[in-house]
């Protein structure tokens, strides 16, 4: 079973090619209701996801899917938007959204706590620093577990305006 980076390496080409970007690969479930392969994809001009692009998206990866064949079993495909309360995965989402509200968590502690929510100020080297509480906290990439924006109101009028 490839891992989801590979998945993500593999899925990235022709969506790039196409006008999209890979935000997040995730393979879940396995009961009764079977696996479910989740891409998550956003426009490289930063536009809104459509159900357009969404179907778009799935159709390219399924034809790819069905060529390369990197998972073993049944499984459904399903393709989303990451929505406005996004998560945040890569470096480059962090820099995107500075200044923006974002809940993190952590692998270990961090001054003594795993969660955090702030707002996203800059990135320096492999840290992604917060005001958290009136206070910098840098949180190194590789101790992220997960994070993802806070719907706000500021953050609803940015996307509305069409700003990031």
């Amino acid at each position: 079973m490839p891992s989801m980076a590979d998945l993500q390496q593999l899925m990235a080409p022709s969506l790039e090619a196409l006008g999209y970007d890979v935000v997040r690969v995730a393979l879940g479930g396995g009961g009764k209701a079977g696996r479910t392969l989740q891409v998550m994809a956003e426009r490289k001009d930063r536009r809104t996801m459509t159900v357009e692009d969404c179907a778009e998206v799935s159709r390219v990866l399924s034809a790819l899917l069905d060529v390369e064949d990197p998972i073993q079993g049944s499984y459904t495909l399903e393709v989303s938007s990451p929505g406005i309360d996004r998560p945040l995965v890569r470096p480059e989402d962090y820099i995107r959204f500075a200044g923006s509200e974002a809940r993190v968590e952590t692998r270990q502690p961090i001054e003594g706590r795993r969660r955090f929510r702030g707002r996203l100020k800059r990135v320096e080297a492999d840290c992604v620093i917060m005001d958290v509480e009136d206070s910098d906290v840098a949180i190194p990439f590789s101790e992220i577990e997960r994070a993802k924006l806070v719907l706000t109101d500021d953050l609803i009028k940015k996307r509305t305006q069409g700003r990031e």
